[in-house]
């Protein structure tokens, strides 16, 4: 079930929060609780209701280690085997088939198909369940029952693409919840919501049409020309800005109507300073996770610059592949710890650019960075950086090389720009228009957390008849780019 479908607009979600309010008022919080655990546990099993097994042995299994691992004498040995036990079920669904399919490639040996099917949030839940281990075997992560642990793992809020909470941010909210729904709480939870609804169904849904017809064209081998490239890159920059936002925000609205407190998981990255700043803007519950649970026991700044630089690189190589069982999410990975060595480097220098270069150089780079992340392929990968170099030729619509004779120089007119898809002239008129107000939008306002309440209100206005039109008469509800992680 995915947040911008109708189903769950219009049916999970107003039943979800009548059934809490009715739960809580009629026979306590435990009760709501209960309601808020058996309605997510229905969200999870509404794709495929063979991996709900799966999410309640692994809730309940590492409930249980914990309740050992605290009284245990050999307490590293249980945080080991909780960790081996969690990753070793994460590293079977999401990379047994990659290493089988390298193994292949290399050793030329035929294996026979796995048929591995994603289970999902498999990542998510997996990561936020390490955390509590970690947590425990440190001190840090807050006793509670199996009620409000189960609630933390698997509230349907955030259990599908994160953000990523710490057991300490959420697990006492739970603990001393009334079971009440607050007018204020609903109502600032549904605004958040919808707000984040508008992004995805009317910003990146419609960017979408104009980014994958170039990079469906590249995974076919066609070349693409200079402009294709580029509108295909802009838009899917756009495209993932405004659906990883646009998620973000309705997860932190949605638990926000039951007085729940997400924490912010996305600041406006692409207006980041540098390429360290992007990385506390842009999925930062993520960013915070890697830093404290692999980079820092890695041993972080504090074994010398060269140790450092292997730090940063094996953190966002590892995280590239958390991103997907490809290389190309590695190579993304492995991009931005270029990214970061280089940033870091060019600090010790001392010497400085101003500050609207740096930030131009930082989008540029994170701009490149998502060719491999979208692209799937290295060959695509390639064909695609080959467009954007101009090295697949120069073509524009005929209509704006006559509106502009001088174009003729270095552009070659045509009636149709070949590979985006289905368009035609008008197409990139639209298209034109669409990326300048997403990209105006992304580099000149503030996150609509920042923005006061009548700046959101209007907002959600200037988006709502939009959204709706989306809801209800889109084809398809399009996934999420992070969804089934």
């Amino acid at each position: 079930m995915l947040f911008n479908s109708s189903v769950f607009v219009m049916g999970f979600l107003p039943a979800f929060l009548v059934g809490f309010a009715l739960a809580g008022w009629r026979f306590g919080a435990r009760a709501a609780l209960g309601f808020l655990l058996l309605a997510s546990l229905f969200f999870y099993a509404w794709w495929k209701p063979v991996f709900l097994p799966l999410l309640v042995g692994s809730i309940v299994g590492n409930y249980a280690i914990v309740q050992i691992m605290r009284t245990a004498r050999r307490r590293k040995a249980w945080l080991v085997f909780g960790l081996a036990a969690n990753l070793g079920l994460l590293g079977w669904f999401k990379y047994a088939g990659l290493f089988a399919a390298t193994g292949v490639a290399v050793l030329g040996v035929r294996l026979p198909d796995l048929g591995i099917i994603l289970p999902l949030g498999i990542s998510f839940f997996t990561f936020q369940q390490v955390m509590f281990l970690v947590d425990s075997y440190r001190g840090e992560a807050p006793s509670c029952g199996f009620l409000d642990y189960a609630c933390f793992v698997g509230f349907f809020a955030h259990l599908i693409a994160g953000p990523i909470v710490r057991p300490r941010e959420i697990i006492p909210q739970f603990a001393r919840h009334d079971g009440r729904v607050r007018q204020a709480d609903l109502v600032a939870g549904i605004e958040i919501f919808l707000l984040g609804l508008a992004k995805k169904l009317v910003l990146a849904d419609s960017l979408a049409k104009f980014a994958d017809p170039g990079f469906r064209a590249a995974g076919a081998g066609h070349q693409l020309s200079l402009v294709e490239a580029w509108v295909a890159l802009l838009a899917y920059g756009a495209q993932i800005y405004f659906d990883f936002s646009g998620y973000s925000d309705m997860a932190i609205g949605l638990a926000r109507m039951v007085g729940i407190g997400f924490p912010l998981n996305f600041r406006s990255p692409y207006q980041a300073r540098d390429i360290s700043d992007f990385w506390r803007r842009w999925n930062i519950t993520l960013s915070v996770f890697l830093r404290d649970y692999l980079y820092i026991p890695l041993g972080g700044n504090r074994r010398g610059e060269a140790r450092r630089n292997a730090n940063l690189m094996i953190t966002m190589l590892l995280g590239g592949l958390w991103h997907g069982a490809a290389w190309s999410f590695m190579l993304w990975g492995g991009l931005h710890g270029v990214y970061l060595v280089v940033h870091h480097q060019w600090r010790r220098t001392g010497w400085r650019l101003p500050g609207a270069v740096v930030q131009a150089i930082t989008l540029f780079a994170v701009l490149i960075a998502w060719v491999p992340f979208r692209a799937g392929t290295m060959r695509a990968c390639w064909i695609m950086l080959r467009g954007l170099a101009g090295l697949g030729g120069v073509l524009l619509p005929a209509m704006i090389v006559r509106a502009m004779p001088v174009l003729r120089l270095v552009a070659r007119p045509v009636a149709v720009l070949p590979w985006l898809g289905a368009a035609r002239t008008m197409s990139v008129v639209q298209g034109s228009a669409l990326l300048v107000l997403a990209w105006g939008i992304i580099l000149l306002a503030p996150d609509i957390h920042s923005l006061r309440v009548r700046d959101r209100n209007a907002a959600l206005v200037a988006g709502f008849a939009f959204t709706v039109q989306a809801l209800f008469f889109a084809p398809f509800a399009r996934p999420f780019i992070y969804f089934q992680f």
